[in-house]
């Protein structure tokens, strides 16, 4: 198992105007991630709907392995996310 990437260091504010300055940070990286799940989701969906036209399988489980072995290098929580992301992005396919 590969270990979780080390955080950026990020310097601790030393006012509330630094804190402040912080949570606007956080506040685009948010709009910024959630666009990019809605986009990943798109994506995936769109590859769920041609394997489905061309007779393939439903779910790739050695990709689905492969997207979660990347989102393992963010500890326990990352294979948490790379899960809930595999679930958008199948979307029907996924249920039964």
């Amino acid at each position: 198992m590969s270990e979780p990437a080390p955080l950026p260091e990020i310097p601790v504010p030393a006012d509330q105007a630094g804190i402040d300055e912080l949570r606007l940070e956080i506040d685009r990286i948010d709009a910024e991630l959630v666009r990019l799940i809605q986009h990943r989701t798109a994506v995936s969906q769109a590859i769920g709907a041609a394997r489905a036209s061309m007779g393939g399988p439903k779910i790739v489980y050695s990709r689905e392995m492969l997207v979660l072995e990347r989102f393992r290098a963010l500890g326990p929580a990352g294979t948490d996310l790379g899960m809930m992301l595999l679930a958008m992005g199948r979307g029907q396919l996924g249920r039964r």
